[in-house]
């Protein structure tokens, strides 16, 4: 890794399973662009060629990329747990630059964790807009907890927008176009991971990833937000 570690962030997580085997996967992000370091000695494999996992929706240069980003910072996650299953109970650390979490929970959202790190900070277009998620990660986090972390990113970004002189979308009409964007990719994920993997726990983490984004496509096409308004009443 040609980075210096102490000037990277660090994102940790830790599964320890039954029969004692402990794994680390750790992520180390560009704290500037929040892009994932990689060994630039990475092997490419054949199914992370952009041919076979590109998505429908990718709007990415095969001139330039000749890989999925996606799939090669997931190859290494598909790898290890593809003969895991998705229900295998584990204890799981996680460390972010702030603090350390932990959990007795299953591999599926240890995996899915992991995923919401790597998969919009791979380089991916449809995903990178996440990144601020990324950035400060919330490990466990809750359909509603995750609500309100998407929803205050997003009505942000449109507050920086508007001090840069651009159009804002208070309305958030365009999250709802993000989101249908990200739901598509992640089906496609899905269903590439589904033909390398014996087991389900990288499948079934993406389908974890997609209920969160399913919730929020439901609030915004009902457009109620009650379940969050009432914590407002104090600025109302």
């Amino acid at each position: 890794m040609a980075d210096n570690q102490n000037d990277l962030l660090r994102y940790s997580y830790k599964f320890k399973f039954k029969n004692q085997i402990e794994k680390t996967f750790e992520v180390f992000l560009n704290p500037t662009t929040l892009d994932v370091v990689r060994d630039k000695c990475e092997d490419t494999l054949d199914w992370t060629r952009l041919e076979n996992f590109q998505c429908g929706n990718c709007d990415i240069d095969r001139e330039k990329h000749e890989c999925c980003p996606v799939a090669v910072s997931l190859k290494d996650i598909i790898s290890f747990f593809s003969d895991i299953p998705s229900y295998e109970e584990i204890e799981l650390e996680v460390t972010t630059p702030e603090r350390t979490y932990s959990k007795h929970t299953s591999v599926q959202v240890g995996v899915g964790g992991i995923l919401g790190i790597l998969m919009p900070t791979s380089g991916c277009p449809t995903l990178g807009k996440l990144k601020p998620l990324v950035r400060f990660h919330l490990p466990f986090a809750s359909i509603q907890e995750t609500e309100f972390r998407v929803f205050s990113m997003y009505l942000l970004a449109q507050y920086f927008k508007m001090k840069k002189g651009l159009e804002p979308d208070w309305d958030m009409k365009h999250l709802k176009k993000m989101y249908e964007d990200i739901q598509k990719l992640n089906v496609n994920i899905a269903r590439k991971i589904a033909d390398l993997e014996a087991k389900d726990a990288s499948i079934n983490a993406v389908v974890v990833l997609n209920n969160f984004a399913d919730s929020i496509q439901f609030s915004l096409d009902d457009d109620d937000l009650s379940n969050i308004e009432f914590l407002f009443k104090n600025f109302i």
